[in-house]
C-alpha cells in the first residue's frame, strides 16, 4: 500500500523553535529550521513516504473566526526570532521540490484532514506529523498521528487503539470532549467548570457531547447547572474544535508525488 505523509509544518516549527537553543548566523535565527529538517529526514527515513506534503497555516482569518470573532484570541504574537524562519521554510522546501499547501480561510489541520481523507478514498494510507492534539480525530483505519511530544525527541504513533488506550477516547470523540472541555490555547470556551477529567468521565457515561447535553437533567448540583448554562457554548466549541475534510484544496495527493532524489542534490 502507498503511503502519504503529511507535515503540519508551523507545528513542528513552534516545536523546533523551543526545543532547539537559539542558532544564528549572521544575526539570522536558524534553530527552528534546523530542528524542522532534521526532523523530516527522519520521518522520511522512517516512514519511507510515496507522496509528501507540508501543510501551512495561511495568514489569514479562517472560517472559525467567522464563527466566533475571539477565536485563537490572547495568543502571544510569534517571536521575532522565529517570523523570518517560517518565510525561509517555504523558499527552503520550494528549492528542494518538496509540495507546499496552504489555504486562505483554512488551517493546517483542516488540509491534513483533507487530504488524508482524499488518500484514504483512493486507497493509500496516511501518517500525520504533527504536535496538535486536534488532529487526533483524523486517526482511522489508513490513518495514523506521529505525535510529536517534548519538543520533538520523542513520537508517539497513534492508531485507533492506541489513541483509546492511552488518552481513553475515540478519534470521533475528540470535537466532543473539545466542545465540553474547551482549548484555552485556542480560546475555545467549552462549558466554563469543566475539565478534561470531569468531560472524559462525561463522555464515557453518554457517548457524545449531544447526549451529555441531552441528559444534564440526570446530572446533579453544579455539574447538572452548568451543563445546562453552557449548552450553547459547548455546541459552539464543538464545530470550532471539528476538522473541516473537505476543503477546496486544488492539489490532489496524486500531484504531490515524492522523489528522494530530490534530497540528494
Amino acid at each position: 500500500m502507498e503511503r502519504l505523509v503529511l507535515i503540519d509544518g508551523y507545528s513542528l516549527m513552534h516545536r523546533a523553535f523551543y526545543a532547539i537553543p537559539a542558532l544564528s548566523k549572521d544575526g539570522v535565527y536558524t534553530n527552528a529550521l534546523f530542528g524542522f529538517f532534521s526532523m523530516l529526514l527522519k520521518v522520511i527515513g522512517e516512514a519511507r513516504p510515496d507522496y509528501l506534503i507540508v501543510a501551512l497555516d495561511a495568514h489569514a482569518p479562517t472560517f472559525r473566526h467567522d464563527k466566533f470573532a475571539d477565536y485563537k484570541a490572547g495568543r502571544k504574537p510569534m517571536p521575532e526570532e522565529l517570523r523570518p524562519q517560517m518565510a525561509m521554510l517555504r523558499e527552503v522546501l520550494g528549492e528542494i521540490g518538496i509540495h507546499q499547501v496552504e489555504l486562505a480561510g483554512y488551517e493546517a489541520d483542516d488540509l491534513l484532514g483533507t487530504l488524508s481523507r482524499s488518500a484514504q478514498e483512493q486507497g493509500t494510507e496516511s501518517v500525520l506529523v504533527t504536535g496538535d492534539r486536534d488532529s487526533f480525530q483524523l486517526i482511522g483505519e489508513k490513518t495514523r498521528v506521529w505525535f510529536t511530544k517534548k519538543g520533538l525527541t520523542e513520537i508517539e504513533d497513534l492508531t485507533p487503539e492506541a489513541l483509546l488506550a492511552n488518552y481513553g477516547i475515540r478519534p470521533d470523540q475528540v470535537p466532543d470532549l473539545k466542545g465540553l472541555m474547551g482549548d484555552a490555547s485556542d480560546n475555545i470556551p467549552g462549558v466554563p467548570g469543566i475539565g478534561e477529567k470531569t468531560a472524559l468521565k462525561l463522555l464515557s457515561k453518554y457517548g457524545t457531547m449531544e447526549s451529555v447535553l441531552e441528559n444534564a437533567e440526570n446530572e446533579k448540583g453544579a455539574l447538572r447547572q452548568k451543563l445546562l448554562d453552557g449548552a450553547e457554548s459547548a455546541r459552539m466549541s464543538y464545530e470550532l474544535g471539528t476538522i473541516n475534510t473537505d476543503a477546496p484544496v486544488s492539489e490532489s495527493v496524486e500531484d504531490c508525488r515524492f522523489n528522494p532524489a530530490l534530497l540528494a542534490n
